[in-house]
This record gives structure tokens, sequence and C-alpha cells, in this order.
């Protein structure tokens, strides 16, 4: 049986803290991404996590941009992460996506929406893969029935590691991560790029992440958004090539045609046409 093909919520994401700068709650939400969302979990100090759950509702009081609205929480095996569902759970206005960090099994994901779920709130759970033992665990994880999407936490895992946070170190996790996540028809977003100054290191990585089959990606600043943006959209020679092919296909009537000296069948045909639909094109 063919699973069901999950909306992804988006391909650039922004993550702010919960505490700090009132600014940075607008500044998120009018950034131009796809995703925002309010941090619980790292950018917090341990102290600070109680005023940061009460803090981050208004968050979603008063969405002032057109972007879906998130918030991470912390880990389910301590008792933040606990708190934090429950702090949910009372939220006047409550997030469309949570990203639950340190995922490492389904039942993870299970305990999110069995907490959370309610007539007519049912929120995206997104996984963050952040441990060698997700890793290996993924094709379990995937099949959480109400699991949306994965996200990929580069930094911990490298430090988990103890190796860099070089595209080549972390190749595997990356591809077995987009392969489970396409197998159970579910969206992949990779972690930020953390130099804020590298803009052609994050060009870069963007662009190994839609070769790789990523939908979408991180950001730690709103001034990588664009570059991000531009990696996941196709280039106007991916596009020509696209139609090059649509229309072949439907000239020639059969299921295999020529375009440009290269043989093009189903397979690449339906990759034509999703080129086409990231176009914004039919």
């Amino acid at each position: 049986m063919t699973a069901a093909v999950h909306t992804p919520a988006g391909r650039t994401w922004i993550i702010t803290p919960a505490t700090g700068d009132a600014s940075r709650f607008t500044t998120a939400q009018t950034c131009g991404a796809d995703v925002a969302l309010v941090d619980l979990e790292d950018s917090v100090a341990p102290d600070h996590k109680p005023a940061a759950r009460t803090r981050a509702q208004t968050f979603f009081a008063q969405p002032t941009g057109a972007c879906t609205l998130g918030i991470r929480i912390n880990a389910l095996t301590t008792r933040d992460g606990v708190q934090d569902l429950l702090a949910i759970t009372q939220y006047p206005s409550r997030p469309a996506v949570v990203l639950v960090p340190m995922v490492e099994s389904a039942r993870d994901v299970e305990v999110t929406a069995a907490v959370l779920d309610t007539t007519g709130y049912t929120p995206q759970i997104y996984a963050l893969i952040e441990t060698p033992r997700a890793i290996d665990k993924l094709p379990s994880i995937v099949r959480a029935q109400r699991l949306a999407g994965l996200f990929f936490g580069s930094a911990d895992y490298a430090r988990l590691l103890g190796c860099t946070l070089d595209w080549e170190a972390l190749l595997y996790a990356r591809s077995r991560l987009v392969s489970c996540a396409a197998d159970a028809a579910l969206p992949a977003v990779d972690a930020p790029y953390f130099d804020l100054n590298d803009l052609d290191g994050l060009k870069q990585e963007a662009e190994r992440d839609r070769a790789l089959g990523f939908h979408g990606k991180g950001v730690v600043h709103p001034r990588q958004l664009p570059v991000v943006a531009a990696a996941f959209h196709p280039t106007e020679e991916e596009i020509a090539h696209a139609r090059a092919v649509v229309t072949a296909s439907r000239q020639s009537g059969t299921g295999i045609v020529a375009v440009g000296g290269h043989m093009v069948g189903a397979p690449l045909l339906a990759r034509a046409h999703a080129v086409l639909a990231q176009a914004g094109e039919s």
C-alpha cells in the first residue's frame, strides 16, 4: 500500500529563543521564513525554562507574518519536556508545528500526539534526529502514525560522534535520514549552516541538500533566508528541461521519449512534473 504523502510545513525554517528581546518574535514571523519556531530548548538556560514556557505562548497570540508558527520543546526524557507539552495544552493559541528534540523512537512522537491532540487540534509533529541511535532507528521512527517530518540536528550528532560539521563527515547521516523519510513519504529538513558570514558555504551546502533530497533547511539568521530559498528553487535550466520532458511525453503518447539525447521514462517524467510544481507551474 502506498504511504500517504504528508504536506510539508515549509522549505525555510527559522528559530528564535523564547527569552530575550521581544522584537525577536516579530522578526522571526516577518523575515520571510516559511516556518518560524519559538525555542524552549538549547537557546534557553535551565533556570529560565519555566519563564520561557510561559512567555512562548505570546508568540502564537498575535501572529504578525504569513508563515507557519511552531515550537521546539525540550526532550521528552527530561522534566522540562513533559512540562512543555502540558503548558502547550493550556495556550490560548497553539503551535501548528511541534519540533521534538532527541527523538530515538516512535514512542516520542506517539506521546507528543497523545498529550496534544484534541478535537480540532492536531499539530504537525516533526522529529529532530540528532543522535547515532536515532539514525539507526529511523526505519521504525518514520512509521509513527502522527509524524509529519524529520529535521536533522547536525550539531549534537557531530558532538556525539566526535566528528566535524563538514559535509563529508555527515553525509551518511544525511543520506540515511533522507532515504528513510522518502520511504515513508515524509519531508526532511536539514540543519542550519552555523557560519553567519560564509554565505558561499551556505549556498553550497543548501544546493547539496536539495540535490540529496532534502525538502528544506533551517537558518540561524534572516540574512541566510534568501540564499536557502534560492537554493531550493529550481534553476531556469531545470525548469526549461522539465518543460521539454513534459511536452515531449505528451506529444509522443508513449512511455519513453528522448529529450536532448537522453532517454526519459516514467521516473524522470515524474521528476519533471515535480520540478514544475516547485516552480509554480502545473
